[in-house]
C-alpha cells in the first residue's frame, strides 16, 4: 500500500517539467508534463487570517501584527506575537488571503494612530477617547462597532481613507508573493451579520494589485444581502476585467440563511439566481475555529463521525445568542446544502449549491496555526498566555456576559488545492474548478477520481494519477451518463508525514431518489489495522492518547490507504454527488497542550481528544 502512495502522492509531487530544445522535440515532447498540464502539485494554505487592520481583531488585542507580518509567518519566519511570545510554524504554508474585514477596514490602527481624517469624523473622537480611554475600551469599542454592523449603521464613512487602506494592504501582498514559492492572493471579508446571523464571505482575487485597486472593496454597510456582493463581484469582472470569488464560512452561526433556498427577498430561486450562486461562490469554508460545518448529528444520525466540533448554539449576536429555531440547521451545513442542491436542480435546472470544501483558520491574530500542538487561538486576547486566566471572549458592556467560551475554539483547518505550480494564476484556477479540499489542520494528502472505466489494478499503475485524468474526473468534476455502468472511485490518502496515522476513508453519497426524496450513506472504503465491517460496524480504532502527557502513538492507524469503489446503490436515473472523507487515529485536543505547558485550568467536560479529518470537493453525477 505505501508503495501505491508513493506512486499516486509523493512522485507528483516531485515531478519537473523539461524544456524542448529543437523543434522536432515540440512535437514530440519527451516530457509528458509538458504538454498534458494536469495539476500534479499539492499546497496548503490559509484562506482566512485577519491582521491588525482588522476591526474585532485590533479591538481585542492584536495591535502590532499587520497583514505583513501575517505573510512573513505563513512563510515560516518567526513573528512576536501580541502576548510576547515568540510564534513559529512548524513549516511554512504555501498561500495565504488576508482577509481584513472591509467593514471599517484599518479603522482601530488609524485610531490608535490619532489619525486626523477620521477624528475629523463626527463618531472619530468618541470612539478614539472610548478605545484609548480604558483597558477595557478595546472590548467596548468593537461592542459598539458590531452592534452598528448589525444595525446597517455605519459610524464611520469615509471614501479616502478606505482607498487609501486597500492601496496599502494591496501593496504588501504584491510585496509577499513570491510566484513559484509562495502565493499571497488579494482578498477581504465582506461581513454581513443582520441580527447576528452569519452570512460572512472570504472575497478572493486572482489579480494583482493594480488589477484589484480599480474598485474599493464592498462592505455589508454597502448592502447586507449577498446578491449585493455579487452585484459588486461582477462590476469588478466586468470594469476592471478582473479575476473574483467568495467563500461562505460558518454557515453553522447563520441561524439557517446560510444555505436556505430562497433568496434575500423570500422568493425561491430560479435558474438565474442558482446560475449566479453556484458562478461566484464555487467554495464554501466548512472548518474552522467557529466549529465544524461538514455534517451534524441531528441531520445525519446514522454517521458516527458526524458530530465533530460542533457549534449549533445559535447566531453571532454582540449582546447574547439567539437560540435556533426549528428546521433551520438543515440550512447550515455542507452536506445537507449539497443535497438540496440536487433537488433544486431538479426543479430549476441547475445547481446553486455546486460547490468545493475547504478549510481554513479565521485567525484574528495574523497567524495561520492550524495544528493542535500550536494552536494560537482565535484573537489576541486569547493567545496560549492570556486563556490559560481568561476562559471567555466577552463583548458590549453587559457584565459578566460571555459570548464565547475560549475552550470551545477549534483549531482548524487549511485549505489543500492541486495545482499546477505555486503562483496566483495556479491556485486560483484549481479554486474555480473546485479541485481542492478541506482539513481540520493536518496536512493529509487525499486524491479522489470519478469515472466508467476504472477497477482496483488502476490503483497500482505507474502513472496511475495521469490515468485519473485521462479517464475520469477528479474532485470537484462532473460524471456524465454511462450508458449502463457503474461508476468506480479511485481514492488514495495519505498520513501528515508530521502527524498522526490514518484510521479510515469513507465516501459519503447523497442522492436524489425519483420521488423527491433526498437521502445520504457513509461508506467504509478503506480501514486500518485489518479491520472489517461486521453487521454494519466497524470496530473503532482504539485511541493511545496520554492526556496527562499530552501525547500519542502512531501504533495504531495506517500511514497510507487507498481503495478503488464501485456504487452497490447506484441508479442511472438518479441525481448523486460523491465525496470522501480521511479521518486520523485519536490525538490530544489542543486544550490538554494547554494544560501540560501552561498549566491551563481547563473547565471540566471539556473534549480532550480529537480526530482530524479532510473533506474532498465532491464528484457529481447528473442523469
Amino acid at each position: 500500500m505505501a508503495r501505491r502512495l508513493n506512486r499516486w502522492v509523493v512522485s507528483f509531487l516531485l515531478v519537473g517539467v523539461l524544456q524542448s530544445a529543437t523543434a522536432g522535440a515540440e512535437k514530440l515532447p519527451y516530457s509528458r508534463h509538458a504538454v498534458e498540464g494536469f495539476p500534479m502539485e499539492l499546497y496548503f494554505g490559509d484562506t482566512h487570517v485577519h491582521s491588525s487592520f482588522s476591526m474585532d481583531a485590533n479591538a481585542v488585542g492584536n495591535t502590532r501584527l499587520s497583514p505583513g507580518d501575517a505573510y512573513r509567518f505563513a512563510k515560516g519566519e518567526a513573528v512576536v506575537a501580541n502576548s510576547g511570545m515568540t510564534a513559529k510554524l512548524d513549516q511554512p504554508i504555501d498561500f495565504l488571503v488576508v482577509s481584513d474585514h472591509a467593514e471599517y477596514m484599518g479603522l482601530l490602527p488609524a485610531l490608535r494612530d490619532a489619525d486626523a481624517r477620521i477624528l475629523a469624523e463626527p463618531a472619530g473622537a468618541s470612539l478614539y477617547e472610548q478605545l484609548t480611554g480604558s483597558a477595557e475600551g478595546g472590548m467596548l469599542t468593537i461592542g459598539r462597532l458590531i452592534e452598528s454592523l448589525m444595525k446597517n449603521d455605519p459610524l464611520i464613512d469615509n471614501a479616502e481613507f478606505k482607498r487609501s487602506i486597500w492601496n496599502e494592504i494591496t501593496s504588501l501582498a504584491d510585496a509577499a508573493n513570491e510566484p513559484g514559492r509562495f502565493t499571497a492572493l488579494i482578498g477581504f471579508e465582506w461581513t454581513s451579520m443582520p441580527g447576528g446571523d452569519n452570512l460572512h464571505r472570504v472575497v478572493v482575487y486572482g489579480d494583482d494589485a493594480e488589477q484589484a485597486r480599480q474598485l474599493i472593496p464592498v462592505s455589508a454597510f454597502d448592502g447586507p444581502e449577498p446578491e449585493d456582493l455579487w452585484d459588486f463581484m461582477e462590476s469588478y469582472e466586468r470594469e476592471a476585467q478582473g479575476q473574483i470569488l467568495a467563500i461562505p464560512h460558518n454557515a453553522n452561526v447563520s441561524n439557517g440563511r446560510m444555505f436556505a433556498v430562497e433568496d434575500s427577498r423570500g422568493a425561491a430561486f430560479d435558474s438565474d439566481y442558482a446560475k449566479r450562486r453556484a458562478r461566484l461562490e464555487p467554495l464554501v469554508e466548512v472548518t474552522q475555529i467557529k466549529g465544524d460545518a461538514e455534517a451534524h448529528p441531528l441531520l445525519s444520525p446514522d454517521d458516527e463521525f458526524a458530530d465533530f466540533e460542533t457549534w449549533d448554539f445559535g447566531n453571532l449576536h454582540v449582546l447574547n445568542t439567539v437560540p435556533k429555531g426549528a428546521g433551520q440547521i438543515e440550512f447550515e451545513y455542507a452536506r445537507s446544502a449539497l443535497k438540496n442542491g440536487l433537488r433544486e436542480a431538479a426543479r430549476t435546472g441547475t445547481n446553486p449549491f455546486k460547490f468545493g470544501m475547504i478549510g481554513s483558520t479565521d485567525a484574528h491574530t495574523s497567524l495561520a496555526t492550524a495544528a493542535e500542538d500550536d494552536f494560537w487561538g482565535k484573537t489576541a486576547n486569547v493567545e496560549p498566555g492570556p486563556r490559560s486566566k481568561n476562559a471567555s471572549i466577552s463583548l458590549g458592556d453587559t457584565p459578566g456576559r460571555v459570548l464565547f467560551d475560549t475552550w470551545d475554539f477549534v483549531a482548524s483547518g487549511y485549505a489543500a488545492v492541486w495545482a499546477t505550480e505555486n503562483t496566483r494564476e495556479a491556485i486560483f484556477a484549481a479554486m474555480q474548478r473546485k479541485e481542492v479540499y478541506a482539513t481540520t489542520g493536518s496536512r493529509i494528502a487525499v486524491r479522489l477520481f470519478g469515472g466508467w472505466g476504472f477497477d482496483a489494478e488502476d490503483l497500482d499503475r505507474p502513472d496511475a494519477v495521469r490515468h485519473g485524468y485521462r479517464n475520469g474526473v477528479p474532485m470537484g468534476g462532473d460524471l456524465k451518463s454511462g450508458e449502463g455502468k457503474t461508476p468506480g472511485f479511485l481514492v488514495t490518502a495519505m498520513k501528515d508525514p508530521r502527524g498522526a496515522n490514518l484510521d479510515r476513508v469513507q465516501i459519503v453519497k447523497g442522492w436524489l431518489e425519483a420521488d423527491g426524496t433526498l437521502k445520504e450513506k457513509v461508506y467504509d472504503v478503506a480501514l486500518s489495522d485489518g479491520r472489517r465491517k461486521y453487521f454494519g460496524r466497524v470496530r473503532p480504532v482504539g485511541s493511545t492518547v496520554d492526556v496527562e502527557t499530552g501525547s500519542y502513538s502512531n501504533s495504531i492507524g495506517a500511514a497510507s490507504l487507498d481503495a478503488y469503489w464501485q456504487d452497490p446503490e447506484f441508479d442511472a436515473a438518479e441525481s448523486a454527488f460523491y465525496y470522501a472523507r480521511v479521518i486520523e487515529i485519536p490525538t490530544p485536543r489542543w486544550n490538554v497542550y494547554d494544560r501540560v505547558r501552561l498549566g491551563a485550568t481547563v473547565p471540566e467536560g471539556t473534549p480532550e481528544s480529537v480526530q482530524d479529518r479532510a473533506y474532498t470537493s465532491p464528484i457529481w453525477y447528473t442523469p
